[in-house]
């Protein structure tokens, strides 16, 4: 039977790339016997089939095979031709004697033919045709390389693709999660029911779940890890960036880790949505159940207020009273256990010590930055109080000495707190014990982050040092057992040596350290200055002068650190030297040659998120191959499929990394960082300070 393979394959599946379609027509039409080629075919047909085509890809797979069969057969008969009869059989063990009497016979002797001729070679004309001859095979090579690759690379991008579509549709759920949710408070209720809290009184708020699973999409954040959180201790949760620590908070949040439901959860981790409320509403509003029943302490006191207008002195009437006034002492009850009455002096504490001034708290939120609702959220959140309090990088939006008050006032935090920070100070003076998030899995460590850095790094020398010992015991029983087994004198020691061998625990190899290489590009030297500010002063309106008489000068060697309260000008002087704005008075003088790289506050917001990090490399830089695109992104710790991976996908401190290689990539004489390290993690951190100080 006959069949056309290419014109098959387009009908199963009609948006099969072409280069593909051809492929596979010539390999069914000129593979090998010896290959399995309906496996072959069916391993490149199978992902494009999807999607309701199975049927038909099997009937194509059997026309193929009967077709290889009846391809066989004919081939088989083909090749059984008669025998041929030669004209002239040549003795080759008679070839001496036939030298010797080649003038006597009609047959022609090839081993002598030329013997005694003398070759010359024009050795230039040689080395040419060699060449050209090598550069043939070479292109020859490419072309069949590249038709051989060019399917399996395509079916490689497609899984991509496919992993990267999942991973941001996991994303984006959570992102449609918060936009389906109508409001704070249903959602408050739906992970904490007053209910269930009610009825956990008097139990434990520990937390104990010995084996776990997580995952993000294809990404397999914890395997059976432990997850033990006692009551009171406030934890510091690390890890590397991309790891999957807001993941595991989120998914805690949500109760998707199953924590008993009497315990309250809340976690702070995007800033509220500006309205009408004032501040200090807004704080008060947090807690729910507070909130809800004060409202119902004054509609049963209303109820009470109409029934007694009534005057109504039937039993009826008498009863609806007592029921109310059931309820209305259940309700001041309640109230009083959650101190209620000191819900506003509370409120207005936690506001003042964020930053907060007295006219502030009395503002809309509609009217405050991104950055004060991000406190707002953190004021929210402590005034609820809940069982488990979870915060991710509360330290990012605040200055010094809001941040001074925070690490004072949740070293007396009552109930358990797990916190995400790379702040090591911080972790410091906050945390009683730290979590280490890494390899699927969850190391505690008794201590702060310093505790936890030495703790950490003794015990990896330790299990380093125990793991070579091994292996150099494990290679010398070896070696003897290999020298002296099948030795009749020494077989009874080498017997011995097997059994000892057998009895050594197996060690797992250590993890290898996380070091990270941090290399900022050589730039050509120019001549100073660089940048200069001459008594630049500066501000939004004629009113409101933020900076006055500010004199920097700036050379290549200069290692400037901006402090400072929220509100002084920092990022309005950092956006002075960058041109991004024009002073109000003085001078500013820059090179002509200067570049300038600028990573501010919301820099990351610049991001495309549908983008790849290749691809954003790419579209900012083109003109280099993807290969050094993705060398320079390995340089900041993004490898693997994470430079393919959507932008949108990625983690706060992983954006950071493809942010650092953009400006890398400018090579820039003056790096500008605006609160650069928020998101990187504390060992990173701790790298970078040291390259900076060089």
């Amino acid at each position: 039977m006959d069949i056309d393979v290419a014109e098959e394959i387009r009908e199963l599946v009609p948006k099969a790339e072409e280069v593909l379609v051809e492929y596979l027509a010539g390999y069914v039409e000129d593979a090998d016997e010896d290959e399995d080629i309906v496996a072959v075919t069916r391993s490149f047909l199978e992902s494009p089939a999807e999607g309701g085509h199975e049927a038909g890809l099997e009937k194509l797979l059997t026309k193929i095979e009967r077709y290889l069969e009846e391809k066989r057969i004919a081939d088989g008969k083909a090749r059984q031709a008669k025998l041929t009869r030669l004209d002239k059989v040549v003795d080759m063990s008679q070839a001496a004697a036939m030298s010797n009497t080649i003038a006597m016979s009609e047959g022609v002797d090839l081993s002598s033919i030329n013997k005694g001729k003398a070759t010359r070679v024009d050795l230039k004309k040689l080395e040419k045709a060699e060449a050209k001859l090598k550069v043939g095979r070479d292109d020859e090579l490419d072309i069949t390389m590249k038709n051989l690759l060019y399917p399996i690379v395509s079916l490689l991008q497609a899984k991509i693709e496919k992993r990267s579509r999942r991973d941001l549709y996991e994303g984006s759920k959570l992102i449609d999660m918060q936009k389906k949710q109508q409001s704070y408070e249903e959602m408050f209720l739906k992970v904490n029911s007053l209910e269930a809290r009610t009825a956990g009184k008097g139990k434990s708020k520990d937390i104990h779940l010995p084996a776990i699973d997580v995952t993000f999409g294809s990404n397999r954040i914890l395997q059976s890890a432990s997850l033990t959180l006692a009551y009171g201790r406030r934890y510091g949760l690390i890890g590397r960036n991309g790891v999957g620590k807001s993941t595991l908070l989120r998914h805690i949040a949500l109760r998707e880790v199953p924590v008993p439901a009497h315990i309250t959860i809340l976690f702070v981790e995007q800033e509220i949505v500006g309205d009408e409320t004032t501040a200090l509403e807004s704080v008060l509003k947090a807690d729910v159940w507070r909130d809800r029943l004060i409202k119902e302490e004054k509609s049963l006191n209303e109820r009470l207020l109409k029934l007694e207008e009534a005057g109504g002195d039937d039993r009826a009437a008498d009863e609806a009273k007592e029921e109310l006034s059931t309820q209305l002492a259940d309700v001041h009850t309640r109230l009083a256990e959650m101190e209620a009455e000191s819900g506003p002096a509370r409120a207005a504490s936690l506001l003042a010590g964020l930053g907060f001034s007295e006219s502030d708290q009395h503002r809309t939120t509609k009217t405050f930055s991104g950055g004060w609702r991000m406190r707002l959220a953190l004021a929210r959140a402590l005034f609820v109080k809940p069982d488990l309090l979870m915060l991710d990088e509360p330290s990012n939006h605040i200055d010094l000495n809001a941040l001074a008050w925070l690490e004072d006032y949740l070293q007396t935090w009552p109930s358990t707190l797990l916190v995400v920070s790379h702040d090591r100070a911080f972790l410091d003076a906050v945390a009683t014990d730290i979590v280490h998030q890494h390899s699927s899995r969850l190391d505690y460590y008794k201590g702060n982050f310093s505790q936890f850095y030495a703790t950490k790094t003794e015990r990896d020398r330790n299990a380093r040092k125990e793991y070579e010992t091994q292996m150099t015991y494990r290679a010398h029983l070896q070696a003897f057992i290999d020298r002296w087994r099948y030795n009749a004198n020494r077989a009874a020691q080498a017997q011995s040596k097997i059994k000892i061998l057998e009895k050594l625990p197996e060690l797992e190899p250590p993890e290898e350290e996380e070091t990270e290489k941090f290399k900022f590009p050589e730039t050509e030297k120019i001549s100073p200055p660089l940048l200069q500010l001459s008594e630049v002063s500066f501000g939004y309106t004629d009113d409101n002068i933020i900076l006055r008489g500010v004199n920097i000068d700036i050379g290549l060697d200069s290692r400037i650190a901006v402090v400072g309260p929220n509100g002084a000008g920092k990022s309005t002087m950092i956006k002075l030297l960058t041109g991004e704005l024009n002073p109000m008075g003085g001078q500013v003088n820059r090179n002509g040659r200067l570049r300038i790289a600028y990573f501010g506050q919301h820099h990351l917001e610049t991001l495309n998120p549908a983008l790849s990090p290749v691809a954003c490399l790419a579209s900012r830089f083109p003109g280099k191959s993807e290969q050094e695109y993705r060398q320079h992104l390995g340089a900041f710790g993004i490898t693997g499929l994470t430079g393919l991976q959507t932008i949108g996908t990625l983690s706060g401190g992983q954006k950071s990394r493809v942010a650092f290689s953009i400006l890398s990539m400018q090579r820039p004489h003056l790096l500008l960082l605006d609160e650069a390290i928020l998101w990187l993690s504390s060992l990173l951190t701790i790298l970078i300070s040291r390259v900076w100080m060089r």
